[in-house]
């Protein structure tokens, strides 16, 4: 039996999935959260898009870990996820244009890349086309670290310290301090946020403030609520989600996908 899906190797950084075929196809880049990239949540989530005609690469940016034990977020390199998304793009098998789907401390991050790479124009040739998160914080957190949640009295929570420093930019924390509100709204392109009502990890509010200074921004945004919906989605929320993700990302990707858009 033919394979409709392969993965495929970028030497230094890990794989990535895509359909059978010599491509182009359109790239989206998946950005993990706190269960980290050994969780296999991200592959999840990237096979699904590499089985609509995308080509997913889920990097894994946390630092350690391994298949039983979570990496931490803590002093990761946004440059360096940059220079993965870049690498990305620039594969033979990327269409023209490319984007990100951050889930959880993952969206962080990807709203996070999104700013950044706007306000610096050496980086604007490997701006993202479109970026999905969901789940979102909209300000910088403190450094998650698997120990602090694993020896937490209050596992249902998400276990971050606020005195430690999640992320870098070019080797400094300046202006990476925790409770810093992300500018997502300086970021040009389209941006899909989605939240479920009831999320016991991170308040839906943190969405509902994104959508009022995306609103404010103009342009292309899309938000989607799922009422009564914890952090992880139910099986019929998570199929409705798939179906707006997809849509979102073959409209502003220019993919062609095999779903119905809702």
């Amino acid at each position: 039996m033919k394979l409709a899906i392969e993965s495929h190797a970028i030497e230094g950084w890990g794989c990535f999935y895509a359909p059978a075929g010599s491509g182009p196809f359109p790239a989206v880049m998946l950005l993990h959260g706190s269960e980290g990239a050994w969780s296999g949540w991200s592959h999840r989530h990237a096979v699904l898009l590499a089985a609509h005609g995308f080509m997913a690469f889920p990097l894994g940016y946390s630092r350690g870990g391994n298949a039983w034990h979570a990496g931490d977020i803590q002093d990761c390199a946004i440059e360096r996820c940059i220079e993965a998304f870049r690498r990305f793009r620039e594969h033979p098998l990327a269409a023209e244009r490319a984007g990100l789907y951050g889930l959880s401390r993952g969206a962080e991050l990807a709203l996070l890349m999104a700013t950044l790479m706007g306000a610096d124009p050496s980086l604007s040739p490997a701006l993202p086309d479109a970026v999905a998160v969901h789940s979102p914080s909209d300000c910088i957190c403190g450094a998650f670290t698997s120990r602090s949640f694993l020896e937490s009295q209050d596992p249902d929570r998400e276990a971050w310290d606020p005195s430690a420093r999640a992320w870098t930019w070019k080797g400094s924390h300046e202006g990476l301090l925790p409770t810093t509100p992300i500018a997502i709204e300086d970021y040009p392109g389209p941006v899909m946020i989605s939240h479920g009502t009831n999320d016991s990890v991170w308040s839906v509010a943190s969405s509902r403030r994104l959508e009022q200074r995306l609103t404010a921004r103009g342009g292309k945004t899309e938000v989607y609520y799922y009422e009564g919906e914890d952090h992880v989605l139910s099986p019929a929320a998570e199929n409705l989600h798939h179906q707006r993700l997809l849509s979102f990302l073959s409209r502003h990707l220019s993919a062609s996908v095999r779903h119905r858009a809702s």
